[in-house]
């Protein structure tokens, strides 16, 4: 499978705006000190002040000003996409393909485990889990991490063994290659557009889980989020803040999840022929 992911961005439109709204968004996160005069934590002096040049989405009820901490908002959603979309690809990648080369019972045992964990309630876990740990973002990361790769590991398990009856990779085993060299030299380049977006989808459900959890208070008081911040303005709706205080947050959400959505299509598009052929079909 020889996939540019860069060249079927560079001809999708939905794509390319996609691209366009997420390296918005970053750049936004990264120069956040930049765009504005204070600190996410900082008072202001005025509570629930409407937007003007020094705020420009006024303050909240602490007297903090929503817009430094939509940005800081902004760098919570995306360093946990990154990190779950790194960790748990790779969890999908190492399962899957040592279940696929090893087969037997070690492939037999790894899919009850991919079942297993599938099967568990997700939320509730994550509850239970933050009830008994005090809640931090690297233990966030890691329970995201831990309830999105399976589905990963099946759909790499069935491409590798797919891949692995083909005749550059018999022929390496045939001259003694162990299965770290084949996964590593032949494997995943073979499956890297699968994994991209396998990645995306991670991404995506990271940073809708990170502001669901953090929307029911499963996560560290010091790190913003804007699961968090709607929650808040959701207390003061009464008030026209949530013009300025919840709109925006729940744009900028949306805004992040539709961007790697876009992205991911895209990349599942190029993987799947069949789906763009659907697409052709329903226009038609």
């Amino acid at each position: 499978m020889h996939i540019d992911p860069l060249g079927e961005i560079s001809h999708d439109p939905l794509a390319k705006m996609g691209l366009f709204m997420l390296a918005l968004i970053t750049l936004m996160a990264l120069f956040a000190p930049l765009l504005s005069s204070y600190s996410p934590h900082d008072y202001t002096g005025k509570i629930f002040s409407p937007p003007d040049m020094d705020h420009p989405l006024g303050t909240d009820s602490m007297g903090q000003d929503i817009w430094v901490r939509l940005l800081y908002g902004a760098r919570t959603s995306l360093l946990v996409a990154g990190a779950v979309a790194l960790l748990s690809a790779s969890i999908s990648v190492l399962v899957g393909a040592t279940a696929a080369l090893a087969g037997g019972l070690f492939e037999r045992s790894c899919m009850r485990i991919v079942d297993a964990v599938i099967s568990l309630p997700t939320i509730i876990v994550m509850i239970l889990v933050a009830a008994y740990l005090r809640p931090s973002l690297p233990l966030l990361i890691l329970l995201i991490s831990a309830f999105s790769w399976p589905g990963g590991a099946r759909i790499i398990r069935s491409q590798v063994l797919s891949l692995k009856e083909r005749m550059h990779i018999n022929a390496a085993r045939t001259f003694g290659a162990g299965k770290r060299h084949i996964i590593f030299t032949h494997i995943i380049p073979d499956i890297s557009p699968i994994i991209s977006a396998l990645m995306m989808q991670d991404a995506r459900r990271a940073v809708f889980m990170e502001a669901g959890l953090a929307f029911l208070g499963v996560s560290d008081p010091m790190v913003i989020s804007w699961g968090k911040m709607m929650n808040q303005a959701l207390a003061f709706t009464y008030l026209d803040v949530w013009q300025w205080w919840l709109v925006p947050t729940g744009l900028a959400l949306s805004a992040t999840l539709v961007a790697i959505s876009f992205l991911s299509f895209s990349l599942e598009t190029a993987i799947d022929p069949r789906l763009k052929k659907d697409d052709a079909s329903r226009l038609g």
